[in-house]
């Protein structure tokens, strides 16, 4: 692992791994929302309704939860660089379904698959920690975080040019095909470019990867505990889709989904007690334990964060529209702002913590979250324009920032379990961006404001049960022997 200085232009094997990492995640986020600004074109082409239109936008989300914990699993057993290439191979596939689509119902089944490529964002977080020291960590993890999810943006600023200048109602076909493959090309350009640690390194794994390994008994109820918001989130898109929200499954589907989610939450804690049970006989050595409550606090962060992005993202546009009467596309452009400073809050983020301190940096990031959602619940239209804007931008910074402070630390924890850590953490944004999206929908704009401001001030609260990464943690080698990997 190099430990020199910090030069993003290096040829070193290092940063030729984090510039591999961050366009893999880019390409993810292309093809997650390459749907996204061409849904108009999509609805001309095919006569779908808003319902259906709005059914895909919950589709494109919900498969992501439980993906990305499966894929952080995957990762920390198989390593980055197989989970990754496949992941992008395979995700080429209801690409190539989605632009091939010829009505609602393939649309749909090509879009619930498709959120499955938004669980790639782990498998870098994993994949870059192996390769730069904790006094630089937050950096490279921020430049990953920050680069890679602006193609979100990047597809918002080019699909629709690409489709437009192919024109007719197979542009936004090639569009997105476009995207896929993309997506299945660079999945073999990855394999072939990167290697799971530095030369000599070891990889270290989880002792199983059917369930987190914890290292005392109040840290296996805490688990559980961690758990319930994650199904309960799916069992709200279920809702969401049933007769009582937009009727894309019948009444018995939705039974027999919520059963089905019944059954899978008690074989996740029946897996959990199998890979954890010796805890409740043997205490786990003081220098292998670690503590799942920083992990808690980060999910509730990560809620409220990437959470608060998702859903802004979604209906920003709309506000600016409604609250100022302006044209939606100048409407659009205006809210792209929100997103556009990705780009360098999330990797200043970063890098502020490696400065200054985790936990210091997420306290000052988070207040300044919920005051910045605070001040724009206060927007009317009164206000001037550009203030408001400059509102909206100075709250995407603490929001972005906030994001790469909470995965500067989030490799800290446990190394053979940052992929799992990863994905619980990751999983916990898209369930706030399902609950934020869900209290929009019964309340006006201030107030769901208000609720973003308020959680973020919950998790302002946790963070004074965070502890500051400090000394080693410990990690068994092969042979039997330990190794200290510092974290500060």
């Amino acid at each position: 692992m190099n430990s020199s200085k910090f030069n993003l232009f290096s040829l070193s094997e290092n940063m030729k791994v984090l510039h591999y990492s961050w366009v893999a995640f880019f390409i993810t986020f292309l093809v997650w929302f390459n749907h996204a600004p061409l849904l108009g074109l999509i609805a001309q082409s095919l006569n779908l309704s808003s319902e259906q239109i709005k059914t895909l936008l919950i589709l494109n989300v919900a498969l992501t939860i439980p993906a990305r914990i499966f894929i952080g699993m995957a990762t920390d057993q198989y390593g980055p660089r197989k989970t990754f290439s496949i992941l992008l191979v395979l995700c080429s596939i209801p690409c190539g379904m989605f632009a091939l689509s010829t009505d609602f119902e393939q649309l749909a089944l090509a879009r619930f698959l498709l959120g499955f490529i938004g669980a790639g964002f782990v498998v870098g977080i994993r994949l870059v920690s192996e390769w730069f020291p904790a006094n630089q960590l937050g950096t490279a993890e921020g430049i990953y975080g920050g680069w890679g999810n602006f193609g979100s943006a990047a597809a918002a600023m080019i699909l629709p040019a690409i489709a437009l200048y192919i024109g007719g109602d197979n542009g936004w076909r090639w569009a997105v095909g476009v995207t896929g493959i993309i997506s299945f090309i660079y999945g073999f350009i990855f394999y072939f470019g990167v290697r799971d640690t530095p030369q000599g390194a070891t990889y270290f794994k989880p002792k199983s990867s059917k369930a987190m390994e914890v290292t005392s008994v109040g840290d296996f109820f805490l688990l559980l505990v961690m758990k319930v918001p994650l199904f309960g989130a799916l069992a709200l898109l279920n809702w969401k889709l049933s007769p009582e929200g937009v009727s894309l499954l019948s009444a018995n589907a939705t039974i027999i989904i919520y059963f089905g989610l019944a059954i899978w939450f008690a074989y996740e804690i029946y897996t959990a007690y199998q890979v954890n049970k010796t805890i409740f006989t043997t205490p786990v050595e003081p220098m292998h334990q670690y503590s799942f409550k920083q992990v808690a606090v980060l999910n509730v962060l990560y809620f409220a964060t990437f959470g608060s992005e998702l859903a802004v993202v979604s209906m920003l546009p709309l506000f600016f529209s409604e609250t100022f009467n302006l044209d939606l596309i100048y409407a659009g452009l205006l809210a792209s702002s929100y997103a556009f400073m990705n780009l360098l809050s999330r990797p200043l983020g970063g890098w502020i913590s490696d400065k200054y301190g985790r936990k210091k940096t997420l306290m000052i990031l988070t207040t300044g979250l919920s005051l910045g959602y605070a001040v724009m619940a206060s927007i009317t239209g009164e206000w001037s324009l550009v203030l408001a804007v400059i509102a909206a931008m100075s709250c995407s910074f603490f929001v972005q920032a906030g994001e790469g402070a909470v995965f500067a630390a989030v490799p800290l924890i446990k190394r053979r379990l940052t992929g799992q850590i990863a994905g619980m953490t990751g999983a916990y944004g898209n369930v706030g961006a399902v609950c934020y999206l869900t209290v929009l929908s019964f309340v006006s704009y201030s107030i769901f404001f208000w609720v973003i401001a308020a959680s973020a001030f919950v998790g302002l609260l946790m963070l004074f049960l965070m502890q500051e990464p400090k000394g080693s943690m410990a990690e068994i080698l092969p042979d039997g022997s330990v190794e200290l990997i510092k974290v500060d």
